[in-house]
Formats: structure tokens, sequence, C-alpha cells
């Protein structure tokens, strides 16, 4: 809900927005209808491509164009051509991240946003998956998280979802950097609310650095409306920079 909340506020009528990571569409089966509604992009924007590795994607009904991402290619857009990029639950599944930063870069108009929501690679939620062995993923979310489709599960890697990799990939001379750290609401919680209060407990006594997920909110330099970075530090506890 902060994710989606924070992108329409930036969404204009006239935005070309890439849903990066969009597969089937990840709004579409959210039991709450206004949810729903806050993710399907189209009709607040001029057009919505959706892209991804699964060809899925093809069929994504909360997109007006699908492409597939084949691995080592470059995206088929023109540059300059797109004034906002949606990645949620993406950034942490991205294996070469400097070559994807570099086509977010090409592909992105000055004084466009690059937003997405991820775990902090710092965080608990991020620590406990490098843990878990790549062949136990799957089992892990399922018993974990039991209302996750099976083929919504893509095994994290963990290079692109730090505030200080973001820096790094996105420098600071060319990017104004408004991402943040937060706790947020738990979601592998087995389905119980006995486990969702205990993870808040933990995010709760959790230090700023390693709170469970990362807002990303990255504007290109050189627009017209370029924000400051500090207009948006609203948890001035948890901006320490990893």
């Amino acid at each position: 809900m902060d994710y989606v909340v924070r992108v329409n506020a930036l969404l204009r009528p006239d935005m070309v927005v890439l849903d990066f990571g969009a597969g089937r569409g990840k709004w579409i089966y959210d039991p709450v209808p206004f949810r729903r509604w806050l993710g399907d992009f189209r009709g607040r924007c001029a057009r919505v491509i959706g892209a991804d590795v699964d060809p899925a994607i093809l069929e994504n009904p909360q997109v007006d164009e699908g492409i597939i991402i084949r691995p080592g290619e470059k995206l088929p857009l023109p540059d300059a051509s797109v004034d906002l990029v949606s990645a949620f639950s993406v950034f942490e599944h991205i294996e070469d991240a400097e070559f994807w930063a570099k086509e977010l870069d090409r592909i992105l108009r000055p004084g466009g946003w690059i937003c997405g929501w991820t775990p902090n690679g710092l965080g608990v939620i991020g620590i406990g998956a490098r843990i878990v062995p790549g062949a136990l993923h799957r089992a892990a979310l399922k018993l974990l998280e039991p209302r996750r489709e099976a083929e919504d599960s893509f095994p994290p890697v963990y290079r692109m979802n730090t505030r200080g990799a973001l820096r790094r990939l996105f420098p600071t001379e060319k990017y104004v950097h408004c991402s943040y750290l937060y706790d947020g609401r738990p979601f592998y919680h087995l389905d119980r609310a006995w486990a969702a209060r205990a993870w808040q407990a933990l995010f709760w006594m959790t230090p700023p650095v390693f709170k469970p997920y990362l807002m990303v909110m990255i504007q290109k330099r050189g627009g017209m409306e370029e924000v400051e970075s500090t207009a948006w530090q609203t948890q001035p506890a948890a901006m320490s920079e990893p």
C-alpha cells in the first residue's frame, strides 16, 4: 500500500510508465479492491509497458504492451522514452545489476523516476534469505507465505537492494536519491496473527540500518520538476547510509 500510493502521487496523464518485472500482474488478485485499483496504473498515465522474463507478461491485463526480457539483451525501447520505472519486489532478483542500471538509465528521461520496493539487503529478511540454501527457497516461502503462488517465487541474489548499492549504480551527480528504510508490514508470518506480531516486535527493535524494507525513490536529474532529497526524509531515524 505504501508503495503504490507513492507511485500514484508521481503519475501524470502524459507519462509513459515501464512496469519492470510486471509478470502476470502483481495486483490482479489482491483481495482489497482499492489496492487493485491503485496497482493498475492504466488510465492515470498515457501508456503502461510491462517487461518481464516470464512470457506471462504478454497476457498481463494491466499493461498496454508486454515485452519479454531476454538475458543480456537491451529493452526494445528508445533512449529517454520512459518517464517512470516501477519495480515492485524486483531489485532483489536482478543478477546483472550493472547492466540493468545502465539500461534503466538509458530509457529514462531527465526528471523521470525509478521507483521500487524491495527487502533491504542488510535487513533481517535479506540476511535470512541468504542463509536459506537456494534449493529450499520455494519450500521456505510456501511455508512462511502460504498464499503466494509457486510461479511468483524467484531466487533472490541481493545485488541491487541496499542504498549504498543504489548510489553506486545510480550516481548522485546524475540522480537525486529519496529512498528510505522502514518497517512496513510483515509478509512471512505463516498466515498466523501471533507470528505477524512477533515479526512486528522484531522490526520495532531493529536498528535503523537493518530495517527490513527499502523504498526506492530515485529521480534522474535535469528535469523541470527535480526534487530535493531532504523533502522526502519523513523518517530521519531510518536514513543512515549503509
